[in-house]
């Protein structure tokens, strides 16, 4: 096989390399959007979800003061209660009196808190109000009634004032998501500066690990600021469930792409690479026909010459010219019509008559055409040709011509050894027509390119050899056309072994 041009395997190489690039770098750079994609996924999902719950939200923080404002006072053994229309309690035992500066109550934090921001009773509003006041350092809830100069109060329940949210919330949610509505103190930074900022996100940060899972929050207007309404789920986290769900799609997209990538990369090199060594065998081949042609066109030139000039005034060396150019013709004749043989069978026109025929039929055939063809050299062929052999449906002329080709390359690739077998054997689905030589053997690295198209064993005899690389891989598509097989054993320097199997045919 003639040695490869450096300028096809060296194009194959850039255009490859210019593929890689082209492919790698918009796929890392995807890949990269991808992993900033995941990291900023519960981020995305968490604003998603407040974004859904935000119109609630903001609709029932409006209904809460309305909503506590029909609640009323009323006298439980002595003291004062907040129950709403339907008499539930909204408020708990604690309780307190305003009556002009002076605060009184059983809760001593709470009277504290109450005298540290009321100036006298005065400052109340007439009737009913409801506000928030810090209360032993948390935020706490508390309802007013003034009647004339006192003001009766009371602590209300967090836990009631939650499940009454949670009525007004009944047909407002849109959701299917299991949430509930809960009251938390709102966040304030106990500093202003660097520090204060540090100490809020430091706060923030701790309510969030401690705290439940916040899916969205409105701070109540005033006077309740110091609390925030938030909505918190009951069952599964859903912001990790749904961004756990993101980025198992997004990884199972990614891991899709990139198996179509690299399979389209493999196979786009796999064409590449083959499309660049079709390139230079096809080179190889017109070269080597070329120089196949050449020799018999340039000897049947000089015959004719040495001939037309009446050099030759013997008859028996007339006739010995006569007889090389018959050779010299049928040898140019024999690699034309195996071009256009292959050129038949790449373009699908090659056309198969088939017709049930005994093996000794096809045998013959092949061997005789061989024995014509060796007529001046040393030949020693054995045939094995039992009786009583099974009919096959068969192109006769296309089965011998391959046979025909087998027996030439034994004789061929041979050396001084020029012993030859043809063995005919038959089981009840497959003839097997072996061909045995004792030549120079096949390595295993060509065997399994052996029967490729333009393919030739590269030794000293063989370059010694005419041949075009098509013989074998005609014969390998006559064969499977007819639904065989052809198969090689071989060892170097011990000689080779290709046995056609054919398909018992039935009359």
């Amino acid at each position: 096989m003639a040695s490869p041009q450096p300028s096809i395997i060296l194009s194959f190489r850039r255009t490859f390399a210019l593929l890689i690039v082209l492919v790698v770098l918009p796929s890392a750079g995807l890949s990269g959007f991808g992993v900033v994609a995941i990291i900023n996924e519960r981020a995305a999902v968490e604003k998603r979800l407040e974004a859904t719950w935000q119109g609630t939200l903001e609709t029932l923080t409006e209904d809460l003061p309305a909503a506590l404002r029909s609640a009323r006072f009323v006298l439980v053994d002595g003291q004062p209660r907040l129950v709403t229309s339907d008499g539930r309690l909204l408020s708990t035992p604690a309780s307190f009196r305003v009556e002009g500066k002076q605060v009184s109550s059983p809760d001593a934090e709470l009277a504290a808190a109450l005298q540290a921001v009321q100036s006298s009773s005065a400052d109340f509003p007439a009737g009913t109000s409801h506000f928030s006041l810090m209360v032993g350092g948390r935020a706490t809830l508390l309802a007013a009634e003034r009647q004339g100069d006192v003001v009766h109060g009371v602590r209300l329940s967090q836990d009631a004032v939650e499940a009454l949210i949670e009525e007004r919330a009944e047909g407002q949610v849109t959701s299917s998501e299991p949430v509930r509505f809960v009251l938390l103190a709102r966040q304030e930074a106990t500093g202003e500066g660097l520090m204060g900022k540090l100490a809020l996100e430091v706060a923030q940060a701790r309510a969030s690990a401690l705290g439940p899972l916040v899916l969205a929050e409105q701070v109540l207007p005033p006077p309740l600021q110091d609390f925030r309404l938030a909505v918190v789920p009951t069952g599964e986290d859903p912001i990790a469930r749904a961004s756990t769900r993101n980025r198992v799609v997004y990884v199972v997209l990614l891991g899709l792409f990139y198996v179509t990538l690299t399979f389209g990369v493999v196979y786009t090199g796999r064409v590449l690479y083959r499309e660049a060594r079709l390139s230079r065998m096809k080179t190889d081949f017109v070269s080597l026909v070329s120089h196949e042609l050449r020799t018999p066109i340039t000897s049947i030139r000089m015959f004719i010459e040495t001939l037309a000039l009446g050099r030759v005034k013997d008859p028996a060396q007339t006739q010995q010219v006569l007889q090389l150019l018959t050779q010299e013709t049928e040898r140019l004749g024999t690699l034309v019509d195996r071009v256009l043989d292959w050129a038949r069978i790449e373009s699908g026109r090659k056309v198969y008559h088939r017709e049930f025929l005994p093996v000794p039929a096809v045998v013959d055939a092949a061997v005789t055409a061989f024995r014509a063809q060796r007529l001046e050299g040393e030949l020693r062929l054995s045939v094995d040709l039992p009786e009583n052999l099974p009919q096959v449906q068969v192109d006769r002329e296309a089965i011998a011509g391959a046979l025909l080709n087998l027996l030439q390359n034994a004789y061929k690739y041979s050396k001084e050894d020029k012993r030859i077998s043809l063995i005919v054997r038959a089981d009840r689905k497959w003839v097997d027509l072996t061909v045995e030589d004792h030549g120079v053997g096949i390595s295993p690295r060509d065997r399994r390119r052996i029967f490729e198209r333009f393919y030739r064993v590269d030794n000293l005899l063989t370059r010694k050899t005419e041949g075009s690389g098509l013989g074998l891989a005609i014969a390998k598509h006559i064969v499977e056309a007819h639904g065989g097989r052809i198969t090689l054993k071989s060892e170097l320097g011990k000689g080779s072994r290709f046995t056609i199997q054919l398909p018992v045919g039935k009359a």
